[in-house]
């Protein structure tokens, strides 16, 4: 597909089949992703990927982490401290859309908590990704790792595969990092399901909506 047929079929996608992405299509995707740009080209980026029994065993002590309620506190914060319109109205829309999908009630504190869990089994995905970032690097770096993870998310739809980025193993950096042996030098970013979708899965057919370019786009005056 083309990169506009990518950037408009992309999607957080909650429900994968466990057919294997073989390692070959894995590398691509990542050397595609590594073209994306970045200041002085010092590409600041690191990747983990964990798939079979590994990734098995770091659902499972997740998961026991998410029951426990045994979450850290964040190396970083990814949401607003404060939230405010339109930032509040846009996050309650999608996340009442995709709990409806899933078949939560509004105030069901505990059907929430399992469609959350769901994050820590990669939604059934069969490879997970896992980014750091040297903790010395400031901010243009984190700009230039976001432009790399979109990169690997368009590179995957071009292949035909589908991923989900989730900040929701933010809350466990300490789980991922002790199974996955990250080092301590670096900041995890996120983590990433990356799969095929299974389209029988209900919350797959979440569709975001998007602002009209009149509310974040000013054109200065035509010569």
């Amino acid at each position: 597909m083309d990169v506009f047929e990518a950037l408009a079929t992309r999607r957080s996608i909650r429900g994968f089949r466990p057919d294997p992405v073989p390692r070959p299509m894995i590398e691509r995707i990542l050397a595609a992703a590594s073209r994306a740009p970045s200041g002085s080209n010092i590409q600041p980026w690191h990747v983990r990927v964990t798939q079979g029994a590994e990734k098995a065993r770091l659902s499972a002590e997740l998961r026991a982490a998410h029951e426990a309620g045994a979450a850290v506190p964040r190396e970083y914060e990814y949401y607003p401290r404060k939230w405010r319109e339109p930032y509040q109205a846009r996050r309650r829309k999608v996340g009442f859309g995709l709990y409806e999908l899933a078949g939560v009630a509004r105030g069901d504190l505990a059907a929430g908590n399992a469609q959350r869990a769901r994050n820590f089994d990669f939604f059934g995905a069969p490879v997970g990704l896992f980014f750091t970032i040297d903790r010395d690097l400031e901010q243009g770096s984190w700009l230039d790792f976001g432009m790399f993870l979109q990169s690997i998310m368009l590179a995957a739809r071009g292949l035909g595969l589908d991923t989900c980025p989730q900040a929701a193993f933010c809350d466990h950096h300490d789980v991922v990092r002790r199974v996955l042996g990250l080092a301590d030098d670096q900041v995890m970013v996120c983590g990433m399901s990356l799969g095929f979708e299974d389209k029988g899965e209900p919350t797959n057919a979440l569709v975001t909506e998007r602002a009209k370019l009149a509310d974040f786009v000013t054109f200065g005056p035509e010569e």
